[in-house]
């Protein structure tokens, strides 16, 4: 087993330089918000792309003032492998990739395409650059907003809130039915609402540089409408530990150790790695593969015996199935089997 330097706590500084892919045509005008869906991602085989050629992000000439447009579209969304695996890229790389210009509307956007799309199977998220997976909400941009009035109740409170999550996706499986695998390649800082949307994917990839942690308390803002999943995640006292000291932050050894990172990877192979769990989910069978994660998702709330029984109703709709022949003649003839979904 690979060895990780020791964890240690301490608040995000000393960021390095971000590296992203530049494609394609000059001749296009660029698209400056939303999500950008194209064939394919530099780095991916076969890739073949009409998206206009925006600018890497380079510290020596861009800072937090550059327009969006220079990057292109705050979510990228690369489909390869003939559609079936979508790369979904948080793309502020000079803020970050903080939650801003529509980033988290876009990322709803691109959630909802992946589960309506017949022949995508897995999704891979992370963030532009090596600077940050998702650094969470861009406190400069909510710092110039105008103070609104305190609510008296929680209720008027959880309304206000509500009026304006009409494209909050957060819990993803649940709440959009996204029962298709995820998974977050972690390139960098995924602090609060970033580590809330590596939170949501079913398998998390850190790069060995890559830190997590849970800045609410410093700023007066809550964390607790996801502080109550991540005590499942991790356990209560790490959970009490990252929420109420907002200055700490867990490195990719503290968070394997807990279970919460699957895999730690050189900041190099981190998407190789996750594009392995990628190619790996390719060869399992669509359905059985959503009825066990629905299973799993909704049957940690229920009692045991309810449990058993909404799993064997799952079980029950693969009857019939034509992939359930082929299944069991594949291996009979000890071949890999052809799942078509039907």
């Amino acid at each position: 087993m690979r060895e990780y330097p020791s964890y240690g706590f301490r608040p995000a500084r000393g960021l390095g330089s971000d590296t992203t892919c530049t494609e394609s045509r000059e001749d296009v005008p660029p698209r400056t918000s939303g999500v950008s869906s194209r064939p394919a991602a530099c780095g991916v085989e076969d890739a073949v792309t009409d998206e206009p050629r925006y600018e890497t992000y380079d510290p020596s000439k861009h800072d937090r003032d550059t327009p969006q447009s220079t990057f292109g579209p705050v979510v990228r969304v690369d489909k390869v492998e003939d559609g079936r695996i979508h790369v979904i890229t948080m793309n502020r790389p000079h803020r970050m990739n903080a939650i801003g210009d529509g980033m988290g509307e876009a990322l709803y956007d691109a959630w909802i395409d992946f589960r309506d799309d017949s022949k995508a199977r897995v999704a891979i998220l992370t963030g532009a650059g090596d600077r940050a997976f998702c650094a969470g909400a861009d406190l400069l941009n909510a710092a110039a907003r105008t103070r609104e009035p305190q609510a008296t109740n929680p209720s008027e409170a959880l309304a206000r809130r509500n009026a304006g999550d009409a494209k909050h996706w957060i819990p993803l499986a649940e709440k959009l039915g996204v029962w298709k695998p995820t998974i977050a390649a972690i390139n960098g800082f995924a602090i609060a609402g970033g580590f809330q949307f590596a939170m949501q994917c079913d398998i998390r990839v850190m790069s060995e540089t890559a830190r997590v942690g849970i800045a609410e308390a410093r700023w007066n803002i809550t964390a607790a409408h996801w502080a109550i999943p991540l005590t499942r995640q991790i356990g209560l006292g790490p959970a009490l530990e990252l929420t109420l000291w907002g200055d700490t932050l867990f490195d990719a050894q503290r968070c394997y150790q807990l279970g919460w990172a699957n895999r730690v990877a050189p900041p190099g192979e981190l998407m190789d790695t996750a594009m392995e769990y990628a190619h790996r989910a390719l060869d399992m069978a669509p359905r059985a593969v959503r009825n066990m994660k629905e299973a799993m998702y909704r049957g940690y709330y229920m009692d045991p015996i309810l449990g058993e029984a909404f799993g064997g109703a799952l079980e029950a709709n693969l009857a019939g199935m034509q992939d359930s022949i082929e299944g069991p003649r594949a291996f009979a003839e000890k071949r890999r089997p052809n799942f078509t979904d039907s």
